[in-house]
């Protein structure tokens, strides 16, 4: 191996921030399809981040706001950017009306105004913190959230008022609560009528929700920071939702919230009333309905219900040609329902809809014969047809009749966008992100007789016969699928494999991109199927690649995976002889509300599930090196799940060795935290996978 690859590649992985910096990203299609908007940051390891617009079909890219540094971030702000991963800098999120014209954005943390024609950009001055500034579809007003309010201000700076709001600090209008941010995917919370004459707005009262004080050790004459955190089996934020109007009114949209407590989606679109789909407090039933903004009613179009739970999908609902448009599980399938039709085949498994153009709707789906790719379907008048670039994996966002397209190949390392104009047309948008220094070489196996889908990859100077050391490197939970055909989903696995190791990532039972009965075996047992899986996949992998040494077999994991990672360990020493686990769920009961009462049920009715899951009492089994890495800043998966299990060994006299991140988060985004924990997680793997 040469000494870059030994040296310089975690250090130019967290520069670039795993290779994302420079690539476009947050598109969107504006103009009937005529105007494209996205984010790019200013180099490849360069995190300054501006806004570009790109006219169709001939228009030459220009940038709308030239990327700069912006710290100065709000509260909300820096929260918000924790629940979507956001790392870089500058303007990282923007909103536009129907005609991409007039662009709000929050720059220095206050509300800037860009008109996309004239190329100016402009400071509206506004009182209080400005957060999530939305101009509505006509482009003649801006709402944005602001210390507890939701308030609208006209594009010349006129008119600033209060549109609700003004009542105790635990509750806010116009924001989505952390439940639906960090589990349902739902970023926003308030949406634009079509006309832009009212809006819908969730109003969230978070004074039911039990505090949790996150402290800095290192800094202890600093006050704890205080977080509303609803663990599992205590109560939620209480989530309304109003229409308001430029006129002052307000409207309370009644459902019943009682039984279905989760707002789960909202959407507002020209030819079709607005939707939303909540969620009852079990999660066994999804209901969509539609909103009759004239006296707040709503009308039940459909009820969706599962006896293990149900999902959440983006993109839906939605109206096509007057009929409901939403993604449901239904006799062993997931499928894209219009009406009460299901219009794709069974053997196709439905991630999300892109959007819906003028001819069709646009969704993304894997094949059941290979879940790790991710394919983009045009369906229309009966017909489903490719939509994409057939790459591998892609996404894609829509409008009138183009579709930009994202894609990722195993034998490509580039990262293009493409955008797809109606008539064939064909528009490349620039990418400056740095090139991976290698290619790596994964193979993609099929393992086991649950055909459990893995990716394995070998030194690249590896010599057959040489025996090497295994290390596992799954995430294994839900909603992550880590076996993807995109070469960039496999640079760090090639780097740590390119150090002396056999890396290998399986997804099991619970992961997604099989079928719905695949994601339930882990319902009421995080543990068992999932553990199995691993287990099950390194034997199958060792039948197929002899030089794999089972007498030297390590894991490790974040999150979910350091949950793996640490479980592994405890209780299957005979298989796992080490494991890293970071920022682990040692104890379930401290996990949020919406994800683990999704699994397991609460602590309260489903004891068992949580005692079954948890790792605390297995800690006087441990027998082998563990190593506990834990953000202490981390508002998610709270230092408290490593800080406990690292009691219960120390009480048990089991060493082990415990990294705390001071002032890190879930996120690790420091570059210096995320280059050197690859080097230090290194080491410890070769201290305990010596040869013997």
């Amino acid at each position: 191996m040469t000494a870059i690859d030994v040296v310089s590649f975690p250090r130019l992985r967290a520069r670039t921030k795993g290779f994302t910096l420079g690539h476009p990203r947050t598109v969107s299609v504006h103009a009937g399809g005529a105007r494209v908007l996205f984010l790019r940051s200013a180099g490849g390891d360069d995190a300054r981040t501006g806004l570009f617009v790109l006219d169709l079909p001939d228009g030459d890219e220009r940038a709308v706001i030239e990327p700069a540094a912006d710290d100065r971030l709000s509260a909300a702000e820096r929260a918000r950017r924790e629940r979507v991963r956001e790392t870089a800098s500058g303007v990282v999120s923007y909103a536009a009306d129907d005609a991409g014209r007039i662009v709000a954005v929050v720059l220095a943390g206050s509300l800037h105004v860009a008109d996309v024609d004239a190329g100016a950009v402009r400071a509206l001055e506004v009182p209080g913190t400005c957060f999530d500034p939305r101009p509505d579809p006509t482009g003649r007003h801006i709402a944005y959230a602001s210390d507890g309010d939701l308030r609208v201000v006209a594009i010349d700076g006129s008119g600033d008022r209060r549109l609700a709001g003004g009542e105790p600090e635990t509750v806010s209008w116009g924001r989505a609560e952390f439940a639906a941010t960090e589990e349902m995917n739902r970023f926003r919370g308030y949406w634009w009528s079509p006309d832009g004459a009212s809006l819908l707005a969730a109003r969230v009262d978070e004074g039911p929700v039990r505090q949790r004080w996150i402290a800095d050790p290192s800094h202890p004459d600093q006050p704890p920071t205080v977080v509303r955190y609803p663990s599992a089996g205590t109560a939620n934020a209480d989530v309304s939702l109003w229409l308001l109007t430029l006129d002052g009114e307000q409207r309370e949209i009644r459902w019943d919230r009682d039984t279905f407590p989760y707002l789960g989606r909202v959407s507002w679109a020209a030819g079709g009333d607005p939707l939303l789909a909540v969620v009852t407090a079990d999660q066994h039933t999804v209901r969509y309905a539609a909103i009759d903004v004239t006296d707040g009613s709503t009308r039940i179009l459909s009820d969706d219900t599962d006896s293990a739970w149900t999902e959440l999908f983006d993109g839906v609902p939605i109206w096509y040609d007057g009929q409901l448009v939403r993604i449901a599980d239904r006799d062993g399938s997931r499928s894209l329902w219009v009406g009460d039709t299901a219009i794709t085949p069974p053997e196709l498994y439905v991630r999300s809809v892109e959007g819906v153009t003028e001819t069709g709707i646009v969704l993304s789906a894997s094949g059941l014969d290979d879940p790790t790719r991710v394919e983009l379907h045009h369906w229309s008048a009966g017909s489903l047809t490719p939509a994409g670039e057939l790459s591998g994996v892609e996404s894609a966002v829509t409008g009138g009749g183009t579709i930009v397209v994202s894609s990722a190949s195993l034998g490509d390392l580039g990262r293009p966008t493409v955008a797809h104009v109606d008539g064939g047309g064909r528009r490349l948008i620039a990418s400056l992100g740095t090139t991976p220094p290698f290619v790596p070489a994964v193979r993609m196996l099929v393992l086991g007789e649950r055909r459990l889908r893995a990716g394995l990859v070998l030194p690249r100077d590896h010599v057959r016969g040489q025996r090497l050391p295994v290390l596992m490197d799954p995430y294994g939970g839900p909603h992550a699928q880590r076996v993807l055909a995109s070469a960039r989903a496999w640079l760090e696995p090639q780097w740590l494999a390119d150090q002396g190791f056999a890396v290998l990532t399986i997804d099991g039972r619970g992961t997604p991109g099989r079928d719905p009965a695949w994601e339930r075996e882990i319902h009421l047992d995080f543990a068992t199927a999932v553990l199995e899986d691993q287990v099950d996949g390194l034997l199958a992998a060792a039948e197929l690649e002899p030089d794999l040494d089972l007498s030297r077999v390590a894991i490790r994991g974040w999150s979910f995976g350091g949950y793996l990672a640490a479980l592994a360990v405890l209780r299957r020493p005979d298989v796992f002889h080490a494991g890293v686990a970071g920022a682990p769920v040692t104890d379930w009961s401290l996990y949020d509300t919406f994800y683990t009462e999704r699994y397991l049920g609460t602590p309260q009715n489903q004891p068992d599930a949580y005692r079954v899951s948890s790792l605390l009492d297995d800690a006087p089994a441990l027998s082998r090196p563990l190593m506990l890495i834990h953000g202490l800043a981390d508002d998610n998966v709270a230092s408290a799940h490593t800080l406990q299990l690292s009691m219960r060994l120390t009480e048990a006299g089991r060493p082990h060795e415990v990294l705390p991140l001071t002032g890190v988060t879930h996120m690790t985004s420091q570059e210096s935290v995320a280059e050197n924990l690859l080097g230090l997680q290194l080491d410890f793997l070769r201290r305990h996978l010596t040869e013997k």
